[in-house]
Formats: structure tokens, C-alpha cells, sequence
């Protein structure tokens, strides 16, 4: 029973580095389109002048829901295209590797509606474990993907931790209350934090995937 487990894990792993170019070509289009979701998330919150942590994480839940249908039916079109199916072994692994660090991200959201605080100190924080637990998922995932993955991951947890620290340097009493700092207004509920790392940085690292994979093609 052990030599089959061994055997299949082997397969899956031989597997995953066969497609490691499939996967960066796949990631591309995945990136741009989240990028840009991103930053329209920063847009529309900005527009409806959200007040509460509630809101905002409500918000930022329906744009991680489009984020996660669009992705699905992009790896799905993918799939089609090089006549593999959707739901095989190498994704399962990608899936598997991400659920743990994602279910915290949701976790902390569910917690921030429960509350329903009124006020947006807490949607700062928020961002800042959504980010950090983002990277780590992303860092997971990376270890059945391109090495590229698992830098992008390490930038959001470094990028999360860096953010934090700088707000509790130039807080006061903390980052939970007390004086304001210089930088809340990245962190206040129009979401340019989010923009910022869940738009910017996705969007950059699509872009740099596209033209990277199509001067391969090119070569």
C-alpha cells in the first residue's frame, strides 16, 4: 500500500515539473485579471465610502469571489485548450497546499463581520493578516509551481509584516487604537493597501509573465 502511496506521489510529482511551463503561461492571464480586480476593488471602495469593518470586509469578499470564479474558469478554459482535465492530481496539490493559510484569510473575515464594528481601525489589520496569509498560501502553492510563486509569496508575507511594523512604529498606543499614524490612510476602509498588493503587485507579476512566456515562444 506504502509502494503504491510513494508511486502515485512520485507520478504527481514528475507531473508538476512537466508542466511547470503549462502552468506559467496559465498564471499570466490569471494574474492580469486579478490585478485588475484588485485595483477596481480600491476604486469602487473609494466610491461607496465605506465606514465600517463589516463593509469592507463584505466588499472585499465579493471581489475575492469574482477573483475566484474568474481564475477557475481561466485554468478551466486552459485545461480545455491542451485537452487535459481540470481536477487532476498536480491541482490537487496546488489546491490542498493553499486551503490552510486561505481558511485563515476567511476566518478573520468571518470574525470581523460577527463583530460588526462600526468603526474602520480594524479593516488595517485585516488587510495585514489577509496579506501575510495570501503569501503563505502562495508560498505553499509554489512548492508545485514555478519558483517565481513561492518570491511572490515571500514579497506579501515580507510586504504584510513590513506594513505592520511601520504602523506600530508610527503609533502611538498601537496599531489596535490610540494616535493616528502617517500611513492610515492605506489603511483605512477605501482599501488602497489592498489595491496596492492585491492589484499592483499581481498585476506587474502577470504583465512580467506574459511578455517573459511570449519572447520564449518568440525565441
Amino acid at each position: 500500500m506504502e509502494s503504491d502511496w510513494a508511486a502515485e506521489h512520485l507520478q504527481t510529482i514528475r507531473t508538476l515539473m512537466e508542466r511547470s511551463a503549462v502552468y506559467r503561461r496559465a498564471l499570466a492571464p490569471i494574474m492580469i485579471f486579478n490585478g485588475a480586480l484588485g485595483i477596481s476593488g480600491t476604486v469602487l471602495s473609494c466610491i461607496s465610502n465605506i465606514e465600517s469593518s463589516r463593509a469592507f470586509v463584505l466588499a472585499w469578499a465579493v471581489v475575492a469571489a469574482v477573483a475566484l470564479t474568474g481564475s477557475f474558469l481561466l485554468v478551466r478554459r486552459q485545461a480545455l485548450k491542451d485537452s487535459e482535465p481540470f481536477w487532476s492530481p498536480p491541482t490537487r496539490r496546488v489546491a490542498q497546499a493553499m486551503v490552510p493559510a486561505l481558511t485563515v484569510g476567511l476566518f478573520v473575515g468571518m470574525l470581523a463581520i460577527l463583530a460588526n464594528g462600526a468603526g474602520q481601525s480594524g479593516a488595517g489589520v485585516i488587510s495585514l493578516i489577509w496579506c501575510i496569509a495570501y503569501g503563505c498560501a502562495l508560498h505553499a502553492a509554489g512548492f508545485f509551481m514555478p519558483r517565481g510563486i513561492r518570491l511572490l509569496g515571500w514579497l506579501f508575507i515580507l510586504a504584510g509584516m513590513g506594513s505592520a511594523l511601520a504602523l506600530l512604529l508610527t503609533t502611538r498606543d498601537g496599531i489596535a487604537g490610540g494616535q493616528a499614524s502617517p500611513l492610515d490612510p492605506l489603511f483605512d476602509g477605501r482599501g488602497f493597501f489592498m489595491g496596492i498588493m492585491f492589484g499592483g503587485l499581481h498585476l506587474i507579476c502577470g504583465v512580467y509573465l506574459y511578455f517573459t512566456e511570449k519572447g520564449k515562444n518568440a525565441a
